[in-house]
């Protein structure tokens, strides 16, 4: 791909806008509010003329939730979001416990595993974030119908469509556009983006309930009934909410079950009725596992579901879109920074491919589980699981972790390419977790020898460019204390001395010793594409 450069601060002008975003869900917002906040004109349009306000995705993990947090958002106290104590359980017709995954602990990334939200509640948060940000413009009403790029910038097209239905056509002109426009993507169509489609097709029907009152006991929070009868889940929807979803069985007219008086049918045998909850919503999706080989053409992106589809049994779906606005937004920041080169993109769709590739790959091989109706194929599944776990030591399955794909991280670096965690530390006079005590950004992450005092002036000096920050952790004298040693633990445990962590939490690469540390440093820092060579020799 040719790389494009970043146009002096007076050519700028000539845009309307630094980004567009196409699509004003969760992920266009966050990544919306993220460029604003770092000072960067954004405009988000949205061809819908009101916010969608059905519930859509219930749960997210404890990333998103650290994310979050990044916008002031504290997941364990939000009007918009609970957490339970139980583990996620996988039972059969019998009753009999298939799987038990660990949804109750408290992650390594220092917050817990799972949470349970109202998405349009979310949204509006999102959306009033955004409004208090003088550089982030959001456009209703607007329908993006083409999309035309040069060397110097992207300019998409779109129709407007007013108050009293009299529609107009308007142009924005920007220097990068993404289409964070859903699974049906104009900008991804657009840019010739092809997906990779695993085959994975199953139609399953969404029913959202409000109880009135207290429901009968429905058994465990979060768990899915392995019955080949009619494979079902039930968890929560949020606060106040519940949620049931039921497999579309071969030859079910998908319209006919989604009817409200069908909903009510499959809810009786759970003692769910008209007189104890409302039926908030009923709809029959599509489950789909896909991805794009390629992310970016020029200064066209694509995050998402316009990136990715992905079945829901792992929960991973929004939360895959979202951690795609945090990696963009970083990158999207150097360069119209002008602290490196758009090459630095090429990366994004690379290392966010190869991650929720992981993903989608645990949430078809969950549906493999689930999604069953032959009886015998169900009973040898029921033997083969309850086997396996009688064969265990009884405990919980831990939370997947997954790993980004090729990228700016050090392959073969200790924990590299992976989530950071999160311990409890004090300074200045306050104490938390590490990312509300110490701050987030580009950190470099030491115990014994200040890893301030162990670069080179050249590598000081970038680091600089980057913002980054030198912290030397530990317990006395030290600039920050590790209250509950988790960082002294977790290097005990990888081996390392320093850690380099990047602006999305994940690890950059991780080091032993000083010549380690410098090594890993050059290493990300070529990887950045900075406007000035870091490892060229100083002058």
């Amino acid at each position: 791909m040719t790389n494009l450069h970043t146009l002096p601060a007076d050519d700028v002008r000539q845009f309307d806008t630094d980004v567009a975003v196409v699509g004003c869900g969760p992920v266009g917002t966050l990544l919306a509010v993220l460029l604003g906040r770092q000072g960067h004109r954004v405009t988000v349009v949205d061809k819908w003329p009101t916010p969608y306000e059905q519930p859509r995705a219930v749960t997210f993990d404890h990333e998103i939730a650290r994310i979050l947090a990044v916008l002031g958002i504290d997941s364990d106290d939000d009007p918009a979001i609970e957490f339970h104590d139980d583990l996620y359980y996988w039972r059969n017709a019998a009753g009999e416990t298939l799987l038990e995954v660990d949804w109750k602990s408290v992650a390594a990334s220092g917050w817990r595993t799972r949470y349970w939200f109202s998405q349009p509640e979310l949204e509006k948060r999102l959306r009033e974030v955004a409004a208090e940000l003088p550089t982030v413009t959001i456009r209703r009403g607007w329908t993006a119908v083409g999309l035309e790029q040069d060397a110097n910038g992207i300019t998409v097209s779109g129709t407007v469509t007013d108050i009293a239905s009299v529609s107009v056509q308007e142009q924005i002109r920007a220097q990068y556009v993404v289409g964070a426009d859903g699974a049906n993507s104009f900008v991804r169509q657009a840019l010739e983006l092809d997906f990779t489609d695993h085959g994975f097709f199953f139609d399953w029907l969404i029913l959202d309930m409000i109880p009135k009152s207290d429901l009968p006991d429905l058994g465990p929070t979060h768990w899915q009934l392995c019955d080949p009868v009619r494979p079902t889940t039930i968890v929560p929807g949020g606060p106040g909410r519940r949620r049931w979803e039921y497999m579309v069985l071969p030859g079910e007219d998908p319209t006919e079950l989604a009817s409200e008086e069908s909903a009510w049918r499959l809810l009786e045998p759970w003692g769910v009725n008209p007189d104890n909850a409302e039926l908030e919503r009923s709809a029959v999706y599509r489950f789909q596992a896909r991805w794009a080989e390629t992310w970016r053409r020029g200064r066209g992106l694509i995050a998402g579901d316009a990136a990715h589809l992905m079945p829901p049994f792992a929960g991973e779906g929004m939360c895959a879109g979202l951690r795609d606005s945090v990696a963009l937004a970083w990158r999207l920041d150097l360069v119209l920074s002008g602290r490196a080169d758009d090459a630095v993109l090429d990366s994004y769709g690379t290392e966010r491919k190869g991650h929720v590739r992981h993903y989608i790959d645990f949430s078809m091989r969950l549906g493999q589980v689930i999604c069953i109706a032959d009886p015998e194929e169900a009973a040898e599944r029921d033997r083969r699981m309850i086997a396996e776990a009688a064969s265990s030591d009884g405990a919980p399955v831990d939370t997947d972790i997954a790993s980004l794909g090729p990228g700016i991280w050090q392959q073969g670096s200790a924990h590299a390419g992976e989530l950071s965690v999160q311990g409890i530390v004090k300074a200045n006079g306050r104490s938390g977790r590490f990312d509300d005590v110490v701050g987030r950004g580009w950190i470099i992450l030491g115990r014994g020898d200040s890893p301030a005092d162990l670069l080179t002036v050249e590598q000081s000096r970038r680091w600089a460019d980057l913002d980054g920050r030198c912290v030397r952790i530990g317990e006395a004298e030290c600039d920050v204390t590790d209250v509950d040693g988790t960082y002294s633990a977790w290097l005990d445990e990888i081996g390392a001395e320093f850690v380099i962590l990047r602006p999305d939490f994940y690890v950059a690469a991780t080091a032993s010793d000083t010549a380690g540390l410098q090594a890993s440093l050059d290493t990300i820092l070529a990887g950045l594409h900075l406007t000035v060579d870091v490892t060229a020799p100083a002058a």
